[in-house]
This record gives structure tokens, sequence and C-alpha cells, in this order.
């Protein structure tokens, strides 16, 4: 009989990134609140827009929310929606609903995250028809399958799993009909970053075995060394959340050689204030009218601690390499 594993903290680690989960949404749902992107569905999740959120914090969810899906969507079009998605860690996003409205549904569209968080997803999914209906309208038989911590549908499929338990993760994908052979996106926004760095590299090395044409998008912290990056720690430290992959995020080339290392063809990364001014700056011009900022360099340097990492590799021949701002 195997060694009884000694008690550690994981579980209080656990908790505290559980709880990034709400953060993310009630930034997400202020902004919103205050017009600087349209999401009809955050409102489900959570009710309240809560507390005042500083300009700078909303012009960074708004550059963070664009970036990804510009990306995303650039390669939902480039495959012509003949492919698959996969949310890793994807809490409460709504991204889902928005390519249902936007007809540009992949073949599949699935979520993972931790069980809990999952199980309060499917809730809200299950008590809310405005989020139920879309998955019913896109399923072709009157029952879909569903329990404590998974539902599936023909085209959304949400899971309960552990990333860091890679065979469990991948038997549990390939029950809900993920398909090996179709081109995947696999998305990440700030989870790898509460990994370890060898957790994060299996999960990435795992992803490039599986799929043979695919792009991954990362998007998380960066420059971490500098005393910025120092206090963005401490904080997160005393709420006792742990940065346990900050190694990874100490400059663009670091992020990069994550995925150089582990099968990756082609990598990108840039930090969100390049991002920023890439963005259409016609809406950039518009949302800056909504609030006003007193402190430009707050918003420059907050940006400059964030990226967006995207590897891709390409056995179709898609052109996967040229998605890019």
């Amino acid at each position: 009989m195997a060694a009884r594993q000694p008690f550690t903290d994981t579980d209080n680690a656990d908790e505290a990134v559980r709880a990034t989960c709400d953060d993310a949404t009630t930034c997400k749902r202020f902004a919103t609140s205050k017009g600087y992107w349209k999401d009809p569905y955050i409102q489900y999740f959570v009710r309240s827009v809560g507390d005042r959120k500083a300009p700078e914090i909303n012009r960074g969810y708004y550059a963070r929310v664009q970036g990804v899906n510009h990306l995303l969507d650039a390669f939902l079009r480039k495959t012509q929606c003949d492919c698959q998605v996969i949310n890793l860690g994807a809490g409460l996003d709504t991204t889902f609903w928005r390519l249902k409205d936007e007809n540009l549904m992949p073949r599949k569209f699935f979520e993972v995250d931790f069980p809990t968080v999952v199980a309060r997803k499917i809730h809200n999914i299950k008590t809310k028809p405005p989020l139920s209906k879309p998955i019913i309208e896109t399923h072709s038989t009157d029952s879909l399958l569903l329990d404590a911590h998974s539902l599936e549908s023909d085209r959304y499929c949400i899971i309960g799993a552990d990333l860091r338990d890679l065979s469990s993760l991948d038997e549990k994908l390939k029950k809900f009909q993920l398909n090996p052979e179709l081109p995947t996106l696999l998305l990440s926004e700030c989870v790898l970053v509460y990994m370890t760095p060898s957790h994060s590299s299996n999960l990435v090395h795992w992803a490039a075995e599986t799929f043979h044409t695919a792009m991954f998008i990362n998007y998380e912290q960066v420059n971490m060394s500098d005393r910025f990056g120092q206090v963005m720690i401490e904080n997160l430290q005393r709420r006792q959340c742990t940065l346990a992959g900050v190694e990874a995020c100490q400059t663009l080339d670091s992020q990069k050689d994550r995925f150089l290392k582990t099968g990756w063809e082609h990598v990108d990364a840039l930090d969100m204030m390049t991002v920023y001014t890439m963005l259409p700056q016609d809406d950039v011009a518009r949302i800056e009218r909504l609030e006003f900022l007193d402190e430009k360099e707050l918003l420059q340097q907050l940006l400059q601690h964030y990226n967006i990492c995207w590897a891709t590799k390409d056995k179709l021949n898609l052109g996967l390499s040229q998605l890019a701002f």
C-alpha cells in the first residue's frame, strides 16, 4: 500500500485560486455595466454590479477581453468554425453564449474547471432560461447529459476536473466526444500562473501531443521580477493566493519558452500595453471617454505586467501561425 501523502496546504491554495474566479467575474460585471463592452449574459452569474472599480482596472479588463476575443475569433474564422474550443479554468466565462449570438460557434465548446466552480455554473445554467435556452436550441435530442459536475449537449460541454491530473482530464474530455483530429483552440486566462511550472508545462505538452492542428492562447502576468511585480505577488499572498508558476512569468521570452520546449511550432507574445495600442483605436477612444483616468502611468504599469502568449501547430496547413494582431 502506498504511503499516505503528508498534509499540505494545497486545499487552502486551491480555494484561494477558486476565489479569483469571482474577482474576475465581478470586475467584468462592473466594466460591462459602465459600457466598456457588451455582455448580456454575465448578469446571470453575478447579479449585483458591486463596488466601483478603478478606471485602470476597467481598461485592463477591456484590453484582456478584446485581446483574447480577437485571437479566438480569428481562429474560428480561419477554421470556418470546423473546430473545437477548450476553455481551461473557464470559471463563469460567457464566451459560448457570445459566439452563438455572433454565429461563430465551433463544432463543440468545452469548459473545464474545479468541480465546485462547475457545480455552481451548472446551477446557474439550469435556473436561468437565458443561459439554458441557447444550449437547448443547439442540441438535437430532448435530454441533456447532466450530473453535479458535468453537463453535455451537442455543442456545449462543461466538466469538473483538476488540470494537474492529465490522465483524468484526457479521459473525461474524450468521454464527452472531444475529437483529437479536429483543429482545436485551447484557452487559459490567469490559470497556468497558479500551477507549478512542471504542472503547467505538462498541461501545455499534453495539448501539443493530443492535437496535431491547434492554437493555445494564454493570458496572464509577465515582467514579474520588478518592484511592481513583487507588490502584485505580495498582495495575492496576503489572500493566501500563491503564484506557484511565477517563474514562467518573468519575461515574454520565458512565456514563449514554455511552449517552444513542449512541442509547439510557432509562438508569439505581447504585453497588454502593446495589445492595447493595437486594438481598434476608435473603440479605444470610445472607452477612454467613459471615465476620467488621472494617472495614465498607472494603466501603463498595469498593462505592462500582463501578456497574451499564443502558440500554434499546424499539420493541416491552415495558416495558423499568421494569426496575430
